[in-house]
């Protein structure tokens, strides 16, 4: 155990095995519930409150599998070169939605955390939660925030995207590809395209194209609005 612990090996393997059984409880109930990347979290948070495995050692071992997540979002590109002449022409309605999007998710932080009266650094770690954690953890910890609650509220926030996304778009009877991309990539990041992409093609391109800009943006603004709190 202490040798597999010391090479990174268990954290990988309880990481890749807990999204495996996920997938496959999601393939059985057909549910948007049962996201795989909701279940493997619960799935690796069980395992390692029954064994004693701590955090730290967790996250060492999957240092190098965070490491490859980078470059691994080139492959977000793909859809986008594919749909390149109809991103395009609907440019100028995309990077509206994003830039109403972007602003609306950190200000709806501001005014949760006023109306509440949220700890100030509790509010910072919340500010950026709809960007990847690339992004949002270096600007939560620029401003003084917690990059642990930062990362926890990036992954939750995704998630209810993934899972609500769909739901919201039937209700609000959002039916057109590039606004369900652009709502999804603006609000749910990384995990929310992952739901745009098994929508369509052309969802997921406009989902992608969108969490890039949003990130950028979110980096732009981020400074400015967090002297809000």
């Amino acid at each position: 155990m202490r040798d597999l612990l010391y090479i990174g090996i268990l954290p990988m393997l309880l990481t890749l095995g807990a999204y495996q059984i996920g997938l496959l409880i999601q393939k059985k109930l057909k549910s948007a519930l049962a996201n795989p990347i909701l279940i493997a979290m619960i799935l690796v948070l069980l395992f390692m409150l029954l064994t004693g495995l701590d955090n730290s050692t967790y996250q060492a071992g999957m240092s190098k599998m965070s490491w490859l997540m980078t470059p691994a979002t080139v492959c977000l590109a793909i859809p986008m070169y594919q749909h390149f002449q109809t991103l395009r022409r609907n440019l100028p309605a995309i990077l509206v939605g994003i830039a109403a999007g972007a602003v609306s998710c950190m200000f709806m932080v501001i005014l949760w955390a006023m109306a509440f009266r949220i700890d100030t650094t509790l509010a910072l770690s919340l500010l950026p939660k709809s960007v990847t954690s690339a992004i949002g953890v270096p600007l939560s910890e620029m401003v003084g925030g917690l990059g642990s609650v930062t990362t926890a509220a990036i992954i939750i926030t995704g998630i209810i995207a993934n899972i609500l996304g769909s739901l919201c778009c039937k209700i609000l009877r959002i039916t057109d590809p590039v606004a369900q991309g652009v709502a999804f990539g603006t609000s749910g990041h990384v995990i929310g395209t992952a739901r745009a992409n098994e929508l369509g093609e052309l969802t997921g391109a406009v989902s992608s194209l969108s969490l890039v800009v949003a990130g950028l943006l979110t980096a732009v603004l981020f400074p400015l609005v967090s002297t809000l709190l």
